[in-house]
Protein backbone atom coordinates (compact mmCIF):
# COMPACT_ATOMS: atom_id res chain seq x y z
CA UNK A 1 0.00 0.00 0.00
CA UNK A 2 1.93 3.25 -1.09
CA UNK A 3 2.21 5.87 2.05
CA UNK A 4 0.16 9.24 2.05
CA UNK A 5 1.53 12.21 0.40
CA UNK A 6 4.02 13.52 2.64
CA UNK A 7 2.62 16.95 4.47
CA UNK A 8 5.25 19.40 6.24
CA UNK A 9 6.43 18.22 9.17
CA UNK A 10 4.78 21.33 12.09
CA UNK A 11 7.40 23.16 14.14
CA UNK A 12 8.92 21.02 16.49
CA UNK A 13 7.85 17.65 14.63
CA UNK A 14 9.40 15.18 12.04
CA UNK A 15 11.11 12.11 12.30
CA UNK A 16 13.43 12.61 15.56
CA UNK A 17 10.08 14.43 17.02
CA UNK A 18 9.72 13.49 21.00
CA UNK A 19 6.54 12.28 21.07
CA UNK A 20 4.75 10.61 18.14
CA UNK A 21 1.37 12.43 16.18
CA UNK A 22 -2.04 10.61 17.36
CA UNK A 23 -2.16 8.71 14.39
CA UNK A 24 0.54 6.72 16.81
CA UNK A 25 -2.39 5.26 18.47
CA UNK A 26 -4.58 3.19 16.00
CA UNK A 27 -4.62 3.10 12.26
CA UNK A 28 -7.00 5.86 11.39
CA UNK A 29 -5.57 8.58 13.58
CA UNK A 30 -7.81 8.10 16.80
CA UNK A 31 -9.56 5.77 19.26
CA UNK A 32 -13.02 5.11 17.72
CA UNK A 33 -15.61 6.87 19.53
CA UNK A 34 -18.25 4.53 20.07
CA UNK A 35 -16.56 1.58 20.58
CA UNK A 36 -15.81 0.44 24.20
CA UNK A 37 -11.79 0.59 25.13
CA UNK A 38 -9.71 -2.26 24.08
CA UNK A 39 -7.33 -2.40 26.95
CA UNK A 40 -9.27 -5.41 28.78
CA UNK A 41 -11.32 -4.49 32.51
CA UNK A 42 -9.05 -4.97 35.40
CA UNK A 43 -9.66 -4.07 39.05
CA UNK A 44 -6.07 -3.67 40.55
CA UNK A 45 -4.50 -0.97 38.60
CA UNK A 46 -2.28 1.51 40.25
CA UNK A 47 -2.81 5.28 40.65
CA UNK A 48 -0.73 6.91 38.31
CA UNK A 49 1.78 8.57 40.75
CA UNK A 50 2.89 12.60 40.06
CA UNK A 51 4.77 14.17 42.76
CA UNK A 52 5.72 11.91 45.45
CA UNK A 53 9.16 11.72 47.65
CA UNK A 54 8.69 8.08 49.58
CA UNK A 55 12.13 8.97 50.98
CA UNK A 56 10.57 11.70 52.69
CA UNK A 57 7.82 9.57 54.60
CA UNK A 58 8.93 7.53 57.54
CA UNK A 59 7.00 5.44 57.61
CA UNK A 60 7.13 4.02 54.09
CA UNK A 61 10.41 3.31 55.29
CA UNK A 62 9.92 1.38 57.67
CA UNK A 63 7.14 -0.75 55.89
CA UNK A 64 9.52 -3.36 55.20
CA UNK A 65 11.05 -3.83 58.62
CA UNK A 66 7.18 -4.18 60.14
CA UNK A 67 6.68 -6.85 57.96
CA UNK A 68 3.90 -5.29 56.17
CA UNK A 69 3.65 -6.89 52.55
CA UNK A 70 3.67 -4.71 50.02
CA UNK A 71 1.33 -5.46 47.00
CA UNK A 72 3.04 -7.21 43.82
CA UNK A 73 3.18 -5.12 40.59
CA UNK A 74 3.58 -5.52 36.67
CA UNK A 75 4.82 -1.73 35.60
CA UNK A 76 5.36 -0.97 32.27
CA UNK A 77 7.58 2.03 31.62
CA UNK A 78 7.37 3.04 27.22
CA UNK A 79 10.30 6.10 26.60
CA UNK A 80 8.47 7.85 23.87
CA UNK A 81 11.42 9.90 22.69
CA UNK A 82 13.48 6.79 22.42
CA UNK A 83 10.91 4.68 20.60
CA UNK A 84 9.93 7.63 18.31
CA UNK A 85 14.05 8.28 17.30
CA UNK A 86 14.29 4.66 16.51
CA UNK A 87 11.98 3.88 14.66
CA UNK A 88 12.22 6.26 12.02
CA UNK A 89 16.33 5.31 12.08
CA UNK A 90 15.38 1.60 11.55
CA UNK A 91 12.80 2.52 8.56
CA UNK A 92 14.33 5.43 7.19
CA UNK A 93 11.74 7.51 7.18
CA UNK A 94 9.24 9.50 8.74
CA UNK A 95 6.46 6.81 10.29
CA UNK A 96 2.78 6.84 9.34
CA UNK A 97 -0.22 6.02 10.75
CA UNK A 98 0.57 2.27 9.53
CA UNK A 99 4.12 1.89 10.95
CA UNK A 100 3.26 3.69 14.53
CA UNK A 101 2.95 0.72 17.14
CA UNK A 102 -0.72 0.39 17.97
CA UNK A 103 -0.80 0.97 21.85
CA UNK A 104 -4.17 -0.90 22.07
CA UNK A 105 -2.47 -4.17 21.06
CA UNK A 106 0.53 -3.56 23.36
CA UNK A 107 -1.88 -2.80 26.33
CA UNK A 108 -3.79 -6.03 25.57
CA UNK A 109 -0.32 -7.99 25.59
CA UNK A 110 1.01 -6.57 28.68
CA UNK A 111 -2.13 -7.01 30.97
CA UNK A 112 -1.96 -10.90 29.39
CA UNK A 113 1.18 -11.44 30.51
CA UNK A 114 0.08 -10.35 34.25
CA UNK A 115 -1.83 -13.63 34.42
CA UNK A 116 -5.44 -13.99 35.04
CA UNK A 117 -6.90 -10.71 37.12
CA UNK A 118 -9.02 -13.09 39.62
CA UNK A 119 -6.31 -15.28 41.03
CA UNK A 120 -4.90 -14.74 44.98
CA UNK A 121 -1.74 -13.71 43.73
CA UNK A 122 -2.19 -11.50 40.37
CA UNK A 123 -0.35 -8.44 40.21
CA UNK A 124 -1.60 -5.08 40.17
CA UNK A 125 -0.61 -3.43 36.10
CA UNK A 126 0.23 -0.17 35.33
CA UNK A 127 1.26 1.09 32.20
CA UNK A 128 3.06 4.82 31.90
CA UNK A 129 3.69 6.85 29.06
CA UNK A 130 7.38 9.21 29.22
CA UNK A 131 6.86 12.45 27.07
CA UNK A 132 8.43 15.75 26.26
CA UNK A 133 6.35 17.79 24.55
CA UNK A 134 7.70 20.83 22.31
CA UNK A 135 6.23 24.30 22.35
CA UNK A 136 3.98 24.04 19.11
CA UNK A 137 1.73 21.26 20.98
CA UNK A 138 -0.85 21.39 18.08
CA UNK A 139 -2.92 17.63 18.72
CA UNK A 140 -0.76 16.32 21.08
CA UNK A 141 -3.32 16.82 23.32
CA UNK A 142 -5.99 14.10 21.37
CA UNK A 143 -2.61 11.83 21.56
CA UNK A 144 -2.48 11.70 25.07
CA UNK A 145 -6.38 11.69 26.18
CA UNK A 146 -6.02 9.10 23.52
CA UNK A 147 -3.40 7.38 26.17
CA UNK A 148 -4.98 7.74 29.18
CA UNK A 149 -8.15 6.59 27.55
CA UNK A 150 -6.58 3.33 26.82
CA UNK A 151 -5.38 2.93 30.58
CA UNK A 152 -1.70 4.22 30.07
CA UNK A 153 -0.65 6.88 32.46
CA UNK A 154 0.87 9.87 30.95
CA UNK A 155 3.92 11.72 32.24
CA UNK A 156 4.73 14.38 29.77
CA UNK A 157 7.59 17.31 30.48
CA UNK A 158 8.00 20.54 28.63
CA UNK A 159 10.47 20.32 26.21
CA UNK A 160 12.16 23.75 26.20
CA UNK A 161 15.94 23.08 25.51
CA UNK A 162 17.11 20.30 23.17
CA UNK A 163 18.57 18.74 25.87
CA UNK A 164 15.63 18.11 27.54
CA UNK A 165 15.18 14.58 28.49
CA UNK A 166 13.15 12.50 30.75
CA UNK A 167 15.11 9.75 31.34
CA UNK A 168 15.86 10.57 34.98
CA UNK A 169 12.17 10.59 35.51
CA UNK A 170 11.65 7.55 34.16
CA UNK A 171 13.90 5.97 36.50
CA UNK A 172 12.67 7.75 39.26
CA UNK A 173 9.17 6.16 38.81
CA UNK A 174 10.50 2.73 38.45
CA UNK A 175 12.34 3.57 42.19
CA UNK A 176 9.42 4.67 43.50
CA UNK A 177 7.35 1.50 42.47
CA UNK A 178 9.87 -0.28 43.98
CA UNK A 179 9.26 1.08 47.07
CA UNK A 180 5.91 0.72 47.15
CA UNK A 181 5.39 -2.30 45.39
CA UNK A 182 7.00 -5.54 45.00
CA UNK A 183 8.05 -5.01 41.60
CA UNK A 184 7.41 -8.35 39.89
CA UNK A 185 8.13 -7.66 36.42
CA UNK A 186 9.14 -4.73 34.62
CA UNK A 187 8.60 -4.08 30.67
CA UNK A 188 10.85 -1.00 29.68
CA UNK A 189 10.44 -0.18 25.97
CA UNK A 190 13.78 1.66 24.83
CA UNK A 191 16.66 0.81 23.51
CA UNK A 192 18.60 3.38 25.61
CA UNK A 193 21.14 1.39 26.61
CA UNK A 194 23.66 4.22 27.80
CA UNK A 195 20.87 5.26 30.86
CA UNK A 196 18.82 1.85 31.16
CA UNK A 197 21.25 -1.21 31.16
CA UNK A 198 23.05 -0.60 34.74
CA UNK A 199 19.99 -0.19 36.55
CA UNK A 200 18.24 -2.26 34.61
CA UNK A 201 20.48 -5.07 35.49
CA UNK A 202 21.40 -3.78 38.98
CA UNK A 203 17.08 -4.51 39.66
CA UNK A 204 17.06 -7.77 37.76
CA UNK A 205 19.54 -9.24 40.45
CA UNK A 206 17.05 -8.74 42.86
CA UNK A 207 14.75 -10.38 41.73
CA UNK A 208 12.31 -8.58 38.98
CA UNK A 209 12.08 -9.86 35.40
CA UNK A 210 13.31 -7.11 33.44
CA UNK A 211 12.11 -7.37 29.85
CA UNK A 212 13.40 -4.78 27.35
CA UNK A 213 11.30 -4.25 24.09
CA UNK A 214 12.98 -2.39 21.46
CA UNK A 215 13.85 -2.69 17.69
CA UNK A 216 17.06 -5.13 17.42
CA UNK A 217 19.19 -2.98 15.73
CA UNK A 218 19.44 -0.29 18.31
CA UNK A 219 19.03 -2.56 21.70
CA UNK A 220 22.24 -4.11 21.82
CA UNK A 221 23.07 -3.46 25.74
CA UNK A 222 19.91 -5.72 25.95
CA UNK A 223 20.48 -8.40 23.53
CA UNK A 224 23.52 -9.14 25.31
CA UNK A 225 22.54 -9.20 28.26
CA UNK A 226 22.56 -12.19 30.87
CA UNK A 227 20.28 -10.18 33.15
CA UNK A 228 18.10 -8.89 30.83
CA UNK A 229 14.97 -10.06 28.43
CA UNK A 230 14.44 -8.78 25.15
CA UNK A 231 11.54 -8.74 22.73
CA UNK A 232 11.66 -6.80 19.55
CA UNK A 233 8.66 -4.75 19.80
CA UNK A 234 7.45 -5.77 15.60
CA UNK A 235 6.76 -9.42 17.56
CA UNK A 236 4.77 -8.21 20.14
CA UNK A 237 0.99 -9.54 18.64
CA UNK A 238 -0.47 -6.99 17.13
CA UNK A 239 1.79 -4.08 17.41
CA UNK A 240 1.79 -3.07 13.91
CA UNK A 241 -0.67 -3.31 11.20
CA UNK A 242 1.65 -4.06 8.67
CA UNK A 243 5.38 -5.54 8.75
CA UNK A 244 7.12 -2.65 8.60
CA UNK A 245 9.70 -2.06 6.02
CA UNK A 246 13.07 -2.81 7.61
CA UNK A 247 16.12 -5.25 7.40
CA UNK A 248 15.97 -7.75 10.57
CA UNK A 249 19.30 -9.70 10.83
CA UNK A 250 18.08 -11.67 13.72
CA UNK A 251 14.91 -13.14 11.88
CA UNK A 252 16.20 -14.45 8.62
CA UNK A 253 15.04 -16.82 5.91
CA UNK A 254 17.00 -20.14 6.73
CA UNK A 255 17.69 -19.37 3.02
CA UNK A 256 18.68 -16.35 3.35
CA UNK A 257 17.37 -13.44 1.86
CA UNK A 258 17.66 -10.76 -0.68
CA UNK A 259 17.72 -7.03 0.69
CA UNK A 260 17.44 -4.22 -1.70
CA UNK A 261 19.02 -0.84 -2.04
CA UNK A 262 17.95 1.74 -0.05
CA UNK A 263 19.04 4.40 -3.01
CA UNK A 264 20.20 3.70 -6.86
CA UNK A 265 23.62 2.73 -7.55
CA UNK A 266 24.04 5.81 -10.16
CA UNK A 267 22.57 8.39 -7.45
CA UNK A 268 25.10 7.22 -4.72
CA UNK A 269 27.93 7.61 -7.82
CA UNK A 270 26.71 10.71 -8.84
CA UNK A 271 26.82 12.44 -5.04
CA UNK A 272 30.50 10.46 -4.49
CA UNK A 273 31.53 12.51 -7.91
CA UNK A 274 30.00 15.63 -6.66
CA UNK A 275 31.80 15.42 -3.47
CA UNK A 276 35.07 14.10 -4.52
CA UNK A 277 35.15 15.71 -7.96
Amino acid sequence: MAPPPETPPRPGTGPLTDVPPPDAVSPDGAPPSDAPSPVPSVTRQTAPVTDLDLADDPAADAAPSQGRSRPALDLLIWDAPNIDMTLSTVIGARPTAASRPRFDAIAAWFVEGAGDPGAPDAPEVEACVFANIPPVVGSLQRWVEALRNFGFAVFARPKTQPDDDIDQDMLDHIAVRQHSHRLRRLVVFSGDGRNFAEPLEELARTGTQVVVVAFSEVAGYAIGSDLLEFIDIEDVPGAFTEPLDRVRLDALPPDGAWLRPTRSLREFVAGFLRRNG
